[in-house]
């Protein structure tokens, strides 16, 4: 049975200079990364299935890819609320971690909504892009009778009124949300739309990378034309 310094052992030797230079590039933090490449990653998740508390231990030592892959095998509907505070505090300078991890555990919770909300009001960036990216989570997993439109649609109005002045990545994950009301809750299409293009194109610093920000407006219309609105997701794991 695998245990976490097996994991972390496995890990470092898999690790290459040429994907932590990559991971670098996208503004991770360079001291807790290994250059695990995420197909790698799946590959060793298969020998852990369902182990949660292996889970556990992996998201608890600060490590990009252990916690990543600890996010990969781990129910979040069965984590602690506390937990999953703690290892979204301990997320700084890993945006895999603070952007796709955490939101994936923190909507399986009892308490995401609740979560998402505090997050998004802390003073640290990471944590507030975690509660963007829960929430933009929460919009695409669950039907629109369980939503709260009103609340969504005080959140775009935030979302318009202070993007401008929030940190490079929660600016990012602001704009994503946007993007993510008008792709899934069909009743609030127009009023997203509005939202987007009041944002137009969003500034961020995406580092030495390829990667583009979305233009809200464009994306959103690509998936009216396509006849996607409001078709949901099953999970938010990739």
């Amino acid at each position: 049975m695998p245990t976490v310094s097996s994991i972390v052992a496995e890990l470092k030797s898999k690790g290459t200079a040429q994907t932590r230079k990559i991971y670098g590039r996208h503004g991770m933090d360079p001291e807790r990364v290994y250059g695990v490449s995420v197909a790698e990653m799946k590959l060793i998740a298969k020998s852990a299935r369902s182990q949660q508390a292996l889970a556990c231990d992996l998201l608890s030592t600060g490590k990009m890819e252990a916690m990543y892959l600890g996010g990969m095998i781990a129910d979040g509907s069965k984590l602690a609320a506390g937990d999953l505070n703690k290892w979204a505090d301990t997320a700084a300078g890993l945006q895999m971690i603070s952007e796709y991890t955490i939101p994936w555990l923190a909507v399986e919770h009892p308490q995401a909504r609740t979560l998402a909300l505090k997050w998004i009001d802390s003073d640290k960036a990471h944590i507030a892009a975690a509660g963007w990216c829960t929430y933009s989570g929460l919009i695409a997993i669950q039907p629109d009778t369980a939503l709260d439109q009103a609340e969504i649609q005080s959140l775009l109005d935030r979302v318009v009124r202070e993007i401008g002045t929030k940190p490079n990545r929660v600016r990012y994950c602001m704009n994503n949300f946007v993007i993510s009301v008008g792709s899934y809750v069909a009743p609030m299409l127009k009023q997203a739309k509005a939202a987007a293009r009041k944002l137009g194109l969003v500034k961020v610093d995406v580092g030495e990378t390829a990667c583009k920000v979305p233009l809200a407006t464009a994306y959103i219309e690509k998936i009216e034309s396509m006849g996607r609105v409001g078709k949901k997701r099953k999970t938010l794991r990739c």
